[in-house]
């Protein structure tokens, strides 16, 4: 029998934000809903892996299954930047991998607040740090250095969320569901050129879970006509370069991710069939294009005007309406993205399905100045 592990739950709250609402009320409510969809109870799980960025020491896994049963069952909490829920999943995965477990469940949840991230101190680091250390900023720096290396253009950027935007319409679990004309987005205020408002992802609330199982217990409960296959997981850190001293570069972790998931997986990047990346601002998009292999350097403000990455392109990309109008609950996006992959392969995704889809990639990468940069890479295949 072989090693394959496959997500036989998965599911996903709608983002938004819920004040009155507890971390682990919201992570229960996910939990629940990929059990449901499994057809499985929290008694038959083994093993719990929880990623939570925001409250890393509160024990969040612990903490959900007080609402939902206290199985005694040993509990990871994950906390890793941006890539926290995929961690958790990976984790997950893993652990199934190396044939510790037979059924788990990773979930991940964020409560987040309005405003800036990264707006605390500026002071420099003992390597230097040029600019500022907000997130806005950075990727501001990101998007100018393509331009000045590519020539991208404003508008270009600015199409990403166009697109996004446009795709969120059809995704009932989006926070945002409303169309932003490129007019509109480049108008918008701006924030860190050439990033606008509008081409800024939303800090919302939001949870999202997984059931994963080995190949024999898929068997054993009969849900492999419900299962999607794990092709392949990888992670990254970035490796060592002269210009992190001066500026973070989340380009040499994808790169790095991308390389191996696709080894592992046998594949490369023209068989995939739709992709959720990390488009935490519309510069990254651009710049992820690049790194995930779907369009040669310099290439991808032509690839976002061909309208390739759209809906009914060559090469869906954010279908769900990504971190732009989705929203970005920072230990959630990781499985949400992985639930959003995994419901086309299912056939599922409704008006916003990709048609024949058989494999899909999710993508997060998060970090920071003086942090460091973890990136996460899923490809799924369809049974």
């Amino acid at each position: 029998m072989s090693n394959d592990v496959y997500i036989v739950g998965v599911d996903m709250i709608k983002f938004g934000r819920y004040p009155d609402r507890t971390v682990p009320s919201l992570a229960a409510e996910a939990a629940l809903m990929a059990l449901d969809d499994a057809g499985l109870g929290i008694k038959d799980m083994q093993a719990l892996f929880c990623g939570n960025l925001g409250q890393a020491s509160g024990m969040v896994g612990q903490r959900l299954l007080n609402e939902i049963g206290q199985t005694g069952i040993p509990v990871t909490n994950v906390a890793n930047a941006c890539a926290t829920g995929a961690t958790a999943f990976r984790d997950a995965w893993m652990s199934i991998k190396a044939g510790v477990y037979d059924v788990v469940l990773a979930v991940g949840v964020e409560q987040m607040g309005k405003g800036l991230l990264g707006g605390g101190s500026n002071a420099p680091s003992p390597e230097g740090i040029i600019g500022s250390g907000t997130m806005p900023a950075m990727f501001a720096h990101i998007g100018n250095e393509h331009t000045r290396k590519y020539g991208t253009t404003f508008a270009q950027f600015a199409r990403v969320s166009v697109k996004n935007h446009w795709h969120s319409t059809m995704n009932p679990k989006s926070m945002y569901r409303k169309e932003t004309p490129l007019q509109e987005v480049m108008a918008s205020e701006m924030i860190a050129y050439p990033n606008t408002k509008l081409m800024c992802s939303v800090n919302v609330d939001g949870s999202a879970a997984a059931v994963l199982c080995s190949e024999a217990k898929v068997k054993q409960l009969g849900l492999m006509d419900r299962a999607v296959k794990v092709r392949a997981s990888e992670m990254s850190s970035t490796p060592f370069e002269s210009r992190q001293a001066a500026m973070p570069d989340f380009t040499a972790a994808t790169r790095l991710a991308a390389k191996n998931v696709y080894e592992r997986a046998g594949v490369g990047p023209d068989d995939i069939n739709l992709i959720e990346l990390h488009d935490c601002f519309a510069t990254a998009e651009i710049v992820h294009y690049e790194n995930l292999g779907i369009c040669a350097d310099g290439d991808a403000g032509k690839l976002i005007d061909s309208g390739e990455t759209q809906l009914g392109g060559r090469i869906p990309v954010n279908v769900s309406g990504g971190l732009l109008s989705k929203g970005h609950p920072l230990g959630a996006t990781g499985i949400a993205n992985i639930y959003e992959v995994a419901t086309h392969l299912r056939g599922r995704a409704g008006e916003r399905q990709v048609e024949g889809a058989r494999l899909g990639l999710t993508h997060v990468v998060g970090g920071g100045p003086g942090m460091g940069t973890a990136c996460a890479i899923h490809i799924l295949e369809k049974v």
